[in-house]
């Protein structure tokens, strides 16, 4: 299912009285919960991928250990955020080395990690240019829209 399409199901769900939508097509299958005003995609194809809806993101239903991950209470310099929900990836196969470390100067436009979103790699750069402070997130975590990932000063 493309994401266009799953933006057009949220934004109807969003904006109806129904409360579970659940569809199943050849390459897998999505539910949408309604939870409260913002509308929590659960995608079920070979790994289950809790979404939520890009304009307010709210924590999708998940056991209270994995629902919030510890972060520091202020970090210091430019925080990098993540633009969409999907698998944190530090480099680009299992067995290759890591776009950035700990210390390593960058420049804005330098890959950072990959975000992995409904079997699409997406590369995410460097929006600012320094030094790889800290790596907020382990390799192959779930990651939420707007998640801090790394600081650079």
């Amino acid at each position: 299912m493309d994401l266009r399409k799953l933006k057009t199901l949220i934004d109807l769900v969003s904006e109806s009285n129904v409360s579970e939508l659940e569809i199943t097509e050849a390459d897998g299958k999505v539910r949408i919960v309604k939870s409260s005003p913002v509308a929590t995609v659960l995608a079920a194809a070979p790994a289950p991928v809790a979404m939520t809806a890009p304009a307010a993101p709210a924590e999708a239903p998940r056991s209270a250990a994995a629902a919030a991950p510890a972060e520091p209470a202020a970090p210091s310099g430019h925080v990098v955020k993540s633009p969409m929900v999907g698998t944190f990836y530090r480099a680009s196969s299992p067995n290759a080395k890591s776009f950035v470390e700990i210390g390593q100067p960058i420049k804005a436009g330098d890959p950072l990690c990959i975000i992995e979103a409904m079997k699409i790699m997406n590369e995410i750069e460097a929006d600012a240019t320094g030094t790889v402070v800290k790596c907020l997130c382990e390799n192959g975590q779930a990651v939420e829209f707007g998640q801090p990932l790394f600081i650079i000063e």
